[in-house]
């Protein structure tokens, strides 16, 4: 946890709800995680997951790889065009769940082609819309 700057993540978050005119309960109703957490997590108190930043991004309706760098799941630094080529994948409403997914595991070859590490930026199926749930990420 001391190589993550939650602070600054809570301090993001909180001006993000604001900017979106939400309270902190509709925000937690909207993202599915109970008022008192989004209130530690805006506070610098807790260390969301990737699936619960991932549900706040989408109910604020911004990008849930802003939310993993500034919580330091995502190096900033590390590959900022792949993040944002998927990050406009993922976040394109005209796609399907499987199409994204097709989509990404394509780029993610033409990458390990070219001799990047296959992995890095990986998205798990939750951003795409499926249901394969990871036991380390539900905790919360």
């Amino acid at each position: 946890m001391a190589s993550l700057n939650v602070g600054n993540l809570g301090e993001y978050l909180r001006e993000q709800r604001r900017n979106a005119q939400l309270s902190l309960r509709q925000l937690a109703d909207a993202a599915g995680v109970s008022n008192p957490y989004l209130s530690q997590i805006e506070r610098g108190l807790r260390k969301p997951s990737a699936e619960v930043l991932q549900q706040v991004a989408k109910a604020l309706r911004i990008s849930a790889e802003t939310l993993y760098v500034r919580a330091g799941i995502l190096d900033a630094e590390r590959d900022r065009d792949e993040v944002e080529v998927r990050a406009v994948i993922l976040a394109d409403p005209a796609l399907t769940g499987q199409q994204k997914q097709v989509l990404l595991q394509i780029y993610e070859s033409f990458r390990k082609e070219n001799g990047f590490a296959p992995g890095d930026g990986a998205v798990d199926s939750r951003e795409l819309g499926g249901s394969d749930a990871d036991p380390q990420q539900t905790a919360g």
